[in-house]
């Protein structure tokens, strides 16, 4: 008898799971995402028509749909909302990710009390820890309410069950990536499993009109772990970020469906909970009463928040052939390049062959090129050992030719530092609508940047060891 032929239909075929990509064999990695382990087998889909069916709402047209419904309530914590919109929108899934220990817990344990009302239940369930361990948090940041109600369950038909019984206007759900569903195979936060899960809340959240908030893990490096399939099917996406030894905490909008993607909400985590900060600005500043040399003041934009934020430098003769570069909350490189452009366009030679150390106060990220200038007046004023000018801020990105270029919202940064107390800013040429009694003045390049410095007295004056010989 002959052999029989294997047709196309049964053969196994592979596809990425991430890209969709399809091959005939199996590989460890996808060559076209470059992501390891998402290749997997199906089977060939057979050609399938599908039928009319029966029509669950009418099509309106645009101008009569009921946008009412679409409406955001506010979660209890003002700086949650800025970043969210307005509040939650009925039937909107968010996805909060953030690092082990930055104080997604807290911040959502917060929220759900706050937004706990007669009219409105949360239901808060965990699956990383127990009931037991959620009510201990609850008491110690205050967040009780008797309209939060709370469930430990890793199972999703249990969390189904849930829904059923308390009929909550809010889930939170922490976290995504330990529940599972008993249909589908698959350890917990598999990505069989992730879809599975997200795809029945949110499912659930838009049947109900139920807003949802799930915490999600992130990656070693720093993304959100689990297919990128979840960040689509979500309504917005939130980053929590912040350094565990500081008390700032931010909230980033990634993706937003009913808002902006560039606000960014202000957090102080302290052993009472977490609070919003309306004014973070005061936590990067260090209030003195007289000028210390190697410091400057300037102005980032977090999104479209203004904050006041203050660059130290600090330069030392070094020890070693190779002297130090150190930095903390600056980007190394551009530290490198303000020193560089100081040295060659700033005719400040003394740079080369001492270590450096900069950093910026309070746990802030300055990664903006509008800092540049600031970086470099910290730097020169170390260098000389003389103080800036009181009140003085500087803003302006600096280039490798010494020229001080502009940066977007000048004036939004400007009328930041006026309401702060400051009276005098260095900024790049047009700066626009100035604030009444604050002096500005524009430079071009880093020779007018520099006259702001007084002439040293001290690098002026001789050496004792000098004096001696």
């Amino acid at each position: 008898m002959a052999a029989r032929t294997k047709t196309a239909k049964d053969r196994p075929s592979y596809r990425c799971t991430e890209c969709g990509w399809q091959t005939a064999k199996w590989l460890g990695r996808c060559p076209e995402c470059q992501a390891w382990g998402t290749v997997e087998e199906y089977g060939a889909p057979a050609v399938r028509t599908t039928a009319p069916g029966r029509v669950t709402t009418s099509a309106l047209p645009i101008g009569q749909v009921d946008g009412r419904q679409a409406t955001a309530r506010s979660t209890g914590v003002p700086e949650l909302d800025r970043v969210l919109g307005g509040g939650l929108v009925p039937g909107a899934v968010v996805l909060l990710a953030g690092e082990p220990g930055v104080g997604k817990s807290t911040l959502l344990l917060d929220v759900a009390a706050k937004a706990a009302t007669d009219d409105h239940r949360t239901l808060y369930v965990t699956g990383e820890e127990s009931a037991g361990q959620v009510r201990l948090r609850a008491d110690r940041i205050g967040a009780l309410a008797d309209d939060l109600y709370l469930a430990a369950e890793t199972d999703l038909a249990a969390i189904l069950g849930h829904l059923d019984a308390v009929k909550p206007s809010l889930l939170i759900l922490d976290s995504v990536q330990t529940v599972a569903s008993p249909e589908i195979d698959g350890a917990p936060g598999g990505m069989a499993q992730v879809r599975e899960v997200a795809g029945a809340l949110i499912r659930a959240s838009k049947e109900r009109g139920m807003s949802t908030l799930l915490v999600g893990h992130v990656t070693k490096d720093g993304a959100i772990a689990g297919p990128r399939l979840l960040e689509h099917l979500v309504d917005v996406v939130l980053h929590f970020e912040g350094d565990r030894h500081a008390r700032l905490r931010l909230v980033r909008g990634v993706k937003n469906r009913y808002g902006a993607t560039d606000e960014v909400g202000c957090f102080e985590l302290h052993d009472e909970g977490i609070v919003g900060l309306a004014d973070p600005s005061g936590l990067f500043l260090t209030r003195r009463a007289e000028p210390v040399p190697g410091t400057c003041l300037t102005v980032t934009l977090e999104g479209r928040r203004p904050l006041v934020a203050e660059v130290q430098a600090l330069t030392v003769d070094s020890q070693i052939p190779s002297p130090r570069r150190t930095t903390s909350g600056l980007e190394t490189s551009r530290v490198s390049m303000m020193l560089a452009v100081l040295e060659q366009r700033g005719r400040i030679s003394a740079l080369g062959k001492r270590d450096i150390y900069s950093a910026t106060v309070g746990g802030v990220k300055l990664s903006e090129p509008a800092a540049d200038l600031a970086v470099a007046l910290a730097l020169a004023s170390a260098a000389s050992d003389t103080p800036l000018p009181k009140n003085l801020v500087a803003i302006g990105e600096v280039g490798l030719a010494g020229e001080v270029r502009r940066v977007t919202g000048v004036q939004r940064r400007l009328a930041e530092a006026h309401r702060l107390g400051f009276t005098h800013a260095l900024v790049p040429a047009d700066p626009g609508k100035v604030p009444a009694g604050m002096k500005v003045t524009e430079v071009a390049d880093m020779g007018d940047a520099l006259r702001v410095l007084p002439r040293s007295r001290r690098r002026e004056a001789p050496r004792e060891d000098e004096d001696r010989r």
